[in-house]
């Protein structure tokens, strides 16, 4: 069975008739509903906060954002961004309570610095992988959402993701990606090596505590099982304090890499990469 980002982008995919599908189908929406409240606990958000849903489509997550009980930290307010005009639509008239823009997320994340105190994000970052034309690349759409995300969340705010990736390469991708930016990312993976397997990317921004919580990524998975801890962001930062002479193999696989995070197509590395030219006559 094909996979849905394979066949076609989701602004076409998600039409009408398959965003009014998806929106009615019982079995979505219970397990909508069944990972909303799992990306939540991993948020463990101890009181209402402004939560960004990131490609929220017809705010089936959003809902359930809204009715969390005082109880358990809620409810929260919630800000959703969707590509698809018809899922929005359909959330307009399901009357949901959040506020609702139209934008692709591989544009980047289009708020003010430390707007969010969290962020979710159900099924769907792995679109990110799939690059529409030969002008935009998957690595670049990557790059732009998750620098815009670290940008949006408050100091010590935190964001999960459940993703479906298509392989091993996705998933390295997509979670290299979220380092990159600056994030403390760990994976979580729920009923591993079944069919059911569901992934979650929880990812922590640096810096002060918020409401007594800690902002690295350890504390939030402190004491769970099949917890992978991934945080490059010392490697990369001594990375960047060596020196590399310019016009080395170093130095244009790192303007490769420069060129790549802002969108553009670049010729593939080799062994030849660097090497120089022979005199000849």
């Amino acid at each position: 069975m094909s996979r849905p980002e394979d066949t076609l982008p989701p602004d076409l995919h998600y039409n009408d008739t398959e965003a009014r599908k998806y929106t009615t189908s019982s079995r979505i929406q219970n397990i909508q509903a069944s990972m909303t409240h799992r990306a939540l606990e991993l948020l463990s958000l101890p009181s209402p906060s402004l939560i960004l849903d990131i490609g929220c489509g017809s705010g089936l997550s959003g809902e359930i954002l809204s009715s969390i009980p005082p109880s358990d930290g809620g409810p929260h307010i919630w800000v959703g961004m969707d590509i698809s005009a018809s899922m929005l639509d359909i959330a307009l008239q399901r009357d949901v309570e959040g506020d609702l823009m139209l934008a692709d997320i591989g544009q980047g994340v289009p708020f003010r610095a430390g707007s969010f105190d969290a962020a979710v994000s159900i099924s769907a970052i792995q679109w990110l992988c799939n690059a529409e034309s030969t002008e935009v690349s998957s690595s670049g759409r990557l790059t732009r959402f998750f620098n815009g995300l670290y940008v949006s969340l408050k100091r010590g705010g935190r964001a999960v993701c459940q993703f479906y990736p298509k392989n091993d390469q996705q998933r390295t991708m997509i979670s290299g990606a979220a380092i990159k930016a600056g994030f403390g990312a760990g994976i979580l993976e729920d009923d591993p090596g079944t069919k059911n397997a569901k992934l979650y990317l929880v990812l922590t921004v640096g810096g002060a505590a918020v409401d007594g919580a800690t902002g690295d990524i350890t504390g939030v998975v402190k004491g769970m099982d099949d917890v992978d801890v991934l945080d490059a962001r010392r490697k990369h930062r001594e990375k960047g304090r060596r020196e590399v002479k310019k016009g080395s193999k170093a130095w244009i696989l790192g303007k490769k890499e420069q060129m790549e995070r802002k969108g553009k197509v670049v010729k593939n590395s080799s062994k030849y990469t660097g090497r120089k030219r022979k005199i000849t006559f």
